[in-house]
């Protein structure tokens, strides 16, 4: 397990061309550039050549003699597996999950039944295809509202009251043509990030009002964090171990982030599957490694680390093959 204590600057022992893509073309391209500005300043502190590109539509082009690519975009084409696909034809290593398991992941739903064919408990839900559609039966509030396929909580409803349904659905609906309705869980909302195939120490998100929406968890100090989250160490493995069950389950490898609610009883239940989470030093995940003594700088080379697992012994035909850099 990691240890509790910050480590000693990362030893590298190669300097390598790194490409870190950020921005790109989603609802998340703000929170993107972010994460990949944090990024390009901790590789290159490391003494790594880094070129920023932002993919903001299909005409990108890697530089020539790139040697691995970090992922820091978020959110449709950069999360969904459609970058992830174009880097594979390419040859070029990169970080993270590859693009089935981010195909996955991103629909929430497949990520569903994804979880219970392999028996992680996940919240009751149903999915919503038009605006139209009156309060399900059987259902009782209070619920939540996602759209199927985005991320960072953006369109992320919370239904109350039945007189709450109408508008929340129509507001859902604006951000895809999908929605998955599900039950509101009444307990601590954690999330765990995962990191070369072990779970880092557990977070807890703490809105200060309302729920764990766009607003609150990218305005600052509207939500308080907990990490370690001060849970007992029963239910904290049982976090741990559902988090790592519903990342295998999709296939995910490398790094990513589960979100887990928490029931009363202290029976975890996992929401969903983030295969890119947020990289800037005050996200989530870099939290969680930073519990476990893992510093910024530091973590950012071990994505590169377990992607450079993967690069081919020989010169990468598909670098050269891209061209330059776009202007």
């Amino acid at each position: 397990m990691f240890g509790n204590e910050p480590e000693d600057d990362h030893e590298v022992s190669e300097r390598l061309n790194i490409v870190v893509m950020l921005g790109g073309p989603s609802a998340e391209r703000e929170v993107s550039l972010k994460s990949g500005a944090a990024v390009a300043k901790a590789l290159r502190s490391l003494g790594h050549t880094i070129h920023e590109l932002d993919p903001r539509d299909d005409s990108w082009k890697l530089p020539t003699g790139v040697d691995v690519v970090f992922l820091a975009l978020h959110g449709t084409y950069g999360e969904d597996g459609t970058v992830q696909r174009r880097l594979e034809a390419l040859g070029v290593p990169y970080t993270g999950c590859d693009s089935d398991a981010s195909r996955v992941a991103f629909d929430k739903v497949i990520t569903k039944k994804r979880c219970l064919a392999a028996g992680v408990p996940t919240a009751r839900f149903e999915v919503i295809t038009s605006p139209k559609i009156s309060w399900p039966a059987g259902w009782r509030p209070p619920v939540v509202l996602k759209p199927v396929r985005q991320g960072s909580s953006v369109g992320l409803q919370f239904v109350e009251r039945l007189e709450d349904w109408n508008p929340a659905l129509a507001e859902a609906l604006r951000h895809g043509s999908e929605v998955l309705m599900e039950e509101k869980i009444l307990g601590p909302e954690t999330t765990v990030g995962i990191l070369g195939g072990e779970a880092l120490p557990v977070v807890e998100v703490r809105p200060r009002q309302g729920g764990y929406d766009y607003d609150n968890k990218y305005t600052s100090g509207r939500t308080e964090y907990f990490c370690p989250a001060p849970l007992d160490a029963a239910t904290t493995q049982r976090i741990q171990r559902a988090a790592l069950d519903a990342f295998r389950a999709v296939g995910g490898r490398d790094y990513g982030r589960v979100d887990v609610m928490v029931r009363p009883g202290g029976e975890p239940v996992v929401l969903e599957v983030n295969t890119l989470p947020g990289m800037t030093e005050t996200s989530l995940l870099p939290k969680a490694a930073a519990a476990a003594g893992i510093l910024f700088a530091d973590l950012c080379q071990r994505m590169i680390d377990l992607a450079m697992q993967r690069a081919p012994t020989t010169a990468l035909p598909g670098a050269g093959a891209a061209g330059a850099a776009s202007p």
